[in-house]
């Protein structure tokens, strides 16, 4: 194969970025909710031909905060051929959700922290969400920003969340003595698209053990079963108690990958 076959470029044709996505809706559920005009502005694609196919994608998320990087696949080498022709291309700090192996595109200019293993898990049988009791879980609205926030400040600070995503209906939380002390929602959902992610779900640690997370978890799958084909969420591995929970509402895992915090050394030091 000559070099001529396999170039990266940015993507600007979305249907076939889509295309390419939907070969593995489930792994790649985030970077197709991400296709949606509401989030669309916030993103950049890198991609790789071969052959003139697309065979690996890199998303650049730079919404709130810190930017994000996602490169997963199941093939990791074009990937990891993506990512090494890119590196100069990529924000000089970013987060990351990598495919295993492909921290070690990364060459010797980089700095590349773990911030551990996750799972991304998919929900497969719905079946399993009829007759659960999802009444101490209440929807939650733009009012409730503010004691959201503060939530999830003492329950889950390492969050990412966008108050924005009260907006969309899909947001749950309980409430004991008038504050939340178990919430959840979504961290992408798109109707046009028929793709949704759940995040953001935590709960009090002198409430856990009464049910609240299962009910906060199953209102939210309520809410998005109708206009969503595709439900998905990223759980760190060795939080087993969750793990159990989404299993028993019918989530199944579809992928591991490693989460990363990088900084390109030598840009740093040019630049300072």
């Amino acid at each position: 194969m000559s070099p001529e076959d396999e170039r990266s470029f940015y993507v600007h044709d979305l249907r076939e970025l889509e295309r390419f996505l939907r070969l593995d809706p489930e792994l790649n559920i985030y970077g197709i909710g991400d296709l949606d005009p509401f989030f669309l502005p916030n993103t950049c694609w890198l991609a790789r031909r071969t052959s003139g196919v697309i065979d690996a994608a890199v998303l650049i998320y730079s919404g709130p905060g810190c930017p994000t990087v996602i490169c997963l696949s199941r093939d990791t080498a074009p990937a990891a051929a993506l990512l090494r022709s890119v590196d100069c291309l990529l924000p000089r700090r970013f987060h990351a959700h990598l495919s295993p192996g492909l921290g070690e595109s990364f060459g010797a200019g980089w700095r590349i922290d773990g911030a551990g293993d996750y799972l991304r898990m998919a929900l497969r049988d719905r079946a399993a969400l009829i007759g659960l009791d999802t009444s101490p879980a209440e929807e939650l609205s733009p009012e409730d920003a503010d004691g959201l926030l503060e939530f999830y400040r003492q329950s889950y600070p390492e969050n990412w969340f966008d108050p924005r995503m009260l907006e969309t209906g899909h947001y749950f939380g309980v409430r004991q003595d008038g504050m939340i002390v178990s919430a959840g929602g979504i961290h992408v959902v798109s109707e046009k698209f028929r793709v949704a992610t759940l995040g953001n779900i935590a709960t009090m640690p002198e409430y856990r053990g009464r049910g609240f997370g299962s009910a906060v978890t199953g209102a939210v799958c309520a809410s998005l079963m109708e206009g969503s084909e595709h439900i998905g969420l990223n759980v760190r591995a060795a939080n087993i108690p969750a793990i159990s929970c989404y299993r028993r509402l019918g989530f199944e895992t579809v992928a591991l990958f490693g989460e990363f915090d990088l900084m390109a050394v030598n840009r740093v030091e040019m630049e300072d």
